[in-house]
């Protein structure tokens, strides 16, 4: 039996949100994810989701005139932007403090290559990233981003721009929420930052004929692994609840 028009359409139209939004889901928007790997995955989540949202969608479909279909395709486009946007706020202020760390215990001068990025990070940073991300997976927070994306449907329906009041306001409050979670979990680093650089920098005044910054790099890295022992179970088990918690809030 041949498939409807209705239904390619309301079938392009989920994985144009879809698609969009995976396209900033943490993990699979790794560069180092292959293309041809996201968009087959992309597709795969489209026609598994298509049971549930198609009946919904060709609804608004039925209505769209041919010569206005580019609207609800960019209004697809841009929510599902919007949503991965919101997701991937948190790994980016993740990624921030990481670096951030990664300076506080004598670790920012050795840049490489990212694993979850394109631009060099210092090695430190790209770790706790990763397992993050790894820990993203292994604690099924990938469902809840696309539960949120089945729910969306019912915030947002097809061919209905978001408000920009709305989405600013969303944007704001997730970036508000992703920089205090990421403060609170880095806050041992900073305060170690500052005692230990404190303390050299008042040896350096006492005697200015060492070079102290020389001699205490080796004691900043060796104090802040110390800290990073105790310290990274239940850094990185607070940002994934911070995480879990914003997605069950939607």
């Amino acid at each position: 039996m041949p498939i409807a028009s209705d239904v390619v359409l309301s079938a392009f139209l989920l994985f144009c949100r879809i698609g969009s939004c995976l396209m900033l889901m943490p993990g699979f928007s790794s560069p180092r994810v292959p293309a041809q790997i996201r968009l087959f995955i992309a597709i795969a989540i489209t026609l598994a989701l298509a049971p549930l949202l198609l009946p919904n969608v060709m609804d608004a479909v039925s209505s769209i005139r041919p010569a206005l279909l580019l609207l609800p395709i960019a209004a697809e486009i841009v929510t599902g932007i919007f949503i991965g946007l919101l997701g991937r706020i948190f790994f980016l202020a993740l990624q921030f403090m990481a670096t951030a760390v990664a300076n506080f215990v004598g670790y920012a001068g050795f840049p490489e290559m990212a694993i979850e990025d394109a631009e060099p990070s210092p090695p430190l940073a790209s770790l706790i990233t990763l397992t993050a991300t790894v820990l993203f997976f292994i604690a099924d927070l990938h469902w809840e981003v696309l539960r949120g994306l089945v729910r969306s449907y019912a915030v947002i329906p097809v061919n209905e721009l978001i408000a920009s009041n709305l989405g600013l306001s969303r944007i704001v409050d997730a970036t508000s929420d992703a920089f205090i979670l990421s403060l609170q979990i880095s806050s041992p680093f900073i305060v170690y930052a500052f005692a230990i650089h404190m303390a050299f920098g008042i040896v350096n005044k006492l005697t200015p004929q060492i070079p102290v910054y020389f001699i205490s790099l080796p004691f900043v890295i060796f104090g802040g692994l110390v800290l990073m022992t105790f310290v990274i179970g239940e850094f990185l088990l607070l940002f994934l609840d911070g995480v879990s918690g914003w997605l069950m809030r939607g």
